[in-house]
């Protein structure tokens, strides 16, 4: 099983979305491996490659702090297993 996650930010466009969540990442010893965002429109939207092999917290745990970042900030936030994302594009 690979440690890589993906990570999908959207939401109307603010000061502070990217500092909230690479601080979580951060606080949870997740590495960014490579990082895109957008804005259209007034709409911002980000996609991160990141690894979390040296995190001493579960995928769950990741998941679960930025899911409530996301709910803080009125954004929404996907965190996908990295292998479930390339499955689910390769239908």
């Amino acid at each position: 099983m690979t440690n890589q996650i993906i990570i999908t930010v959207q939401g109307v466009d603010k000061i502070g979305i990217v500092a909230a969540v690479v601080n979580i990442l951060a606080e949870y010893e997740v590495n960014i491996e490579d990082i895109k965002q957008t804005l259209m429109q007034g709409h911002f939207v980000m996609f991160m490659l990141c690894d979390i092999s040296k995190s001493q917290n579960s995928f769950k745990d990741i998941k679960d702090a930025l899911t409530q970042t996301g709910e803080k900030l009125g954004l929404e936030i996907w965190v996908q297993r990295k292998e479930i994302f390339d499955n689910m594009h390769n239908v």
